[in-house]
């Protein structure tokens, strides 16, 4: 999850529907959310900024605030109801700190709760890894100031070595702290990495 998104939905709706025709009755379903006739059902009742997706046989909602994903509960249950459609509904809030999201309703069960406590400490164990990122000659330089402010603010410690080629620089990075942290900077080096790798596309496709 991005951080704006965290910023702006930090509560999370999550159904799962307990049905053989998942595809239709998903389609059916999130269709009918945004639909005249439920529209005029809940009027005003669900506010703007909720967002509805969803994946296989799971239905989620996602809100600001609290009160917000309540009244979608309620909206989306009305729904399944209305459908005969059954669901194992589940709320969780973001957590910063975790980086990850954290159950609320209903509260998790003991054998969940070590489980979820197993997990956080595997992902905060301290771990070095190398990372390896091919850049441009024209932008390598702006490419490594990214990545290393992205690991500052991180709070990882990071060694950039590069290794010149005739028309790119392959950029291996080293970076040791948690280990949610590294797959953090992991998924931000490819998206990046990428980023890159087209704007130096674009400047040699367009000389002064």
């Amino acid at each position: 999850m991005s951080e704006g998104t965290q910023a702006e939905q930090d509560w999370r709706l999550e159904a799962e529907l307990d049905v053989g025709d998942t595809r239709g009755a998903l389609h059916r379903l999130v269709g009918r959310t945004r639909s005249p006739e439920v529209v005029k059902e809940i009027e005003a009742s669900v506010p703007h900024d909720v967002v509805i997706t969803h994946d296989g046989k799971l239905l989620f909602a996602y809100a600001a605030s609290e009160a917000g994903l309540a009244v979608a509960r309620s909206a989306i249950e009305n729904v399944l109801l209305h459908d005969g459609i059954k669901a194992s509904l589940r709320v969780s809030h973001w957590d910063d700190e975790l980086d990850s999201w954290r159950q609320t309703d209903p509260p998790a069960t003991s054998q969940e709760k070590l489980n979820e406590e197993a997990a956080n400490r595997d992902a905060d164990a301290i771990e070095t890894r190398t990372l390896v990122a091919s850049s441009g000659k024209v932008v390598r330089a702006e490419f490594e100031q990214t990545m290393g402010s992205w690991a500052e603010k991180l709070g990882l410690e990071c060694t950039i070595v590069e290794h010149p080629h005739l028309l790119t620089t392959q950029v291996a990075f080293t970076v040791t702290g948690p280990r949610r942290r590294i797959d953090e900077f992991s998924n931000g080096l490819s998206a990046e990495g990428w980023s890159f790798v087209r704007a130096e596309r674009t400047v040699l496709l367009n000389p002064l």
